[in-house]
């Protein structure tokens, strides 16, 4: 009797638990891009501040400026040298990789140098404000980069990271947007012949990425390249317009930003005397080259920080500050990351989180994040830097909510030739998901960007 009555036990909670996990299973979930179960969140800003050691929140003055010190005396052994040993080399295609060599090194450094410009922009390279915004403006300026005019959109990025209608920069397309602009503005979205055409030829997608490497930094400083569609075209929703009509400033903030734009002017004055003095020669490969490795530099670790198939975005009903902020990922790039480009790749959850801390504070401080963050921090430290560049340019194409969670404002990356987590079947009757300023701006009929020929993913 008692055998039965444990059997009839054993047999109910084996039933219940299958019965459980039918239920679990049918749930609907948010899907990454990999097949994971996103979870949203759920730590607070507080319970961030207290896991991080005092002493990481406090700059030093002295420790900065040797890396700028540091970092322009690299950049100069490196020309001086180039200058005086590779026109001693006795074969044409030997100076011409030496050559190659310099504008590959001086690139790197010279991004190392725009880095720092980034950390007095968020006031990380000094307790003076002052002091942040002079070296700021001196080291964006060499760069051609207008300082306050970056600040100021840079600071709205960090205040809004991974909202779809307040972030500025790196906005993914929904999927009926990015069907429109690669397929035409009448291409169906539920068209089925479309998954045949969605994937770019290899030879595509290199020549795209070389175009938008090169070019879309300064696309995005002339006329918001990947940034939010506002009613306004350029040159308003332009970095460098200081009129009152701008998209981006306040009236107070207009000195601020003829200022940024006379440094760079400056600077441009500088690189015609050059051109005098040393030729044209001298400037292209001194100056110019590196300059457009920056350029490809800066779009490539920005792109990775934001872009990957285990990324949320939200709408901002579901948007908070925190969520935002891990809605980014570390990666892995080796010496080039720690040492030349101030540990910026390995370390940018943290940043997002707290961006007033030093670089070089922010791997301690990383470390004690993680303990908070637990399975919502990421990383990606296994991928190579470059192969992860190419894989998610080739495969984070969208953003939509998962099957069967219409309304959750939880937005993952999707494509539709196959490549992870299968997009939501609008043939079967599912809907495109989108969000308020997406539907806004594909109605609207704003003049095009100058630069709206290149795809932004």
């Amino acid at each position: 009797m008692a055998t039965t009555t444990a059997t009839m036990a054993t047999t109910t909670m084996a039933t219940a638990t299958i019965a459980a996990t039918a239920v679990e299973t049918s749930t609907p979930k948010h899907l990454d891009l990999h097949g994971n179960v996103f979870e949203v969140p759920d730590f607070t800003m507080k319970q961030i501040y207290d896991a991080i050691p005092p002493h990481c929140f406090r700059p030093s003055t002295i420790r900065s400026m040797a890396y700028v010190v540091r970092d322009y005396i690299y950049l100069g052994s490196l020309i001086y040298l180039t200058h005086l040993g590779t026109p001693l080399l006795p074969h044409a295609s030997l100076r011409f990789l030496a050559y190659t060599a310099y504008t590959i090194a001086g690139g790197i450094i010279m991004t190392g140098i725009w880095i720092l410009a980034h950390e007095c922009g968020h006031g990380a390279f000094s307790k003076s404000k002052r002091l942040n915004n002079v070296m700021g403006l001196i080291l964006h300026s060499f760069l051609l980069v207008p300082y306050h005019s970056w600040r100021l959109t840079h600071s709205q990025h960090h205040k809004a990271t991974g909202n779809l209608e307040r972030d500025v920069v790196f906005i993914p397309h929904s999927r009926e947007s990015w069907i429109k602009r690669n397929f035409g503005k009448d291409a169906d979205p539920r068209s089925v012949t479309l998954s045949h055409l969605a994937e770019d030829a290899p030879i595509v997608s290199l020549w795209w990425c070389v175009v938008h490497q090169l070019f879309g930094w300064p696309g995005y400083l002339f006329s918001n390249l990947t940034g939010q569609t506002y009613a306004k075209g350029f040159p308003q929703h332009s970095h460098f317009w200081f009129g009152l009509d701008s998209t981006f400033f306040k009236e107070a903030d207009l000195s601020l930003i003829l200022l940024s734009d006379m440094g760079c002017i400056a600077m441009v004055g500088l690189l015609s005397v050059i051109v005098r003095t040393y030729g044209w020669w001298a400037m292209i490969v001194y100056w110019g080259i590196p300059y457009l490795w920056v350029n490809n530099w800066i779009v490539a670790i920005t792109f990775l920080q934001h872009t990957d198939g285990t990324l949320p975005h939200y709408a901002h009903s579901q948007w908070n500050f925190a969520r935002g902020a891990a809605a980014t990922i570390d990666r892995d790039f080796g010496i080039i990351d720690t040492h030349f480009f101030h540990d910026i790749i390995g370390t940018h959850v943290c940043h997002h989180l707290v961006s007033s801390i030093p670089f070089y504070h922010a791997g301690e401080a990383t470390i004690a994040i993680r303990k908070v963050m637990g399975k919502h921090y990421r990383a990606d430290t296994k991928t190579n830097f470059i192969a992860a560049f190419w894989k998610n340019q080739r495969e984070c194409k969208f953003v939509e909510e998962s099957s069967d969670m219409d309304g959750t404002g939880v937005f993952l990356y999707r494509n539709l030739h196959g490549k992870g987590t299968a997009p939501r079947n609008l043939a079967a009757g599912e809907k495109c998901t989108t969000w308020p300023s997406a539907m806004k701006a594909q109605k609207s009929m704003q003049q095009p960007n100058i630069l709206s020929s290149l795809p932004s993913n």
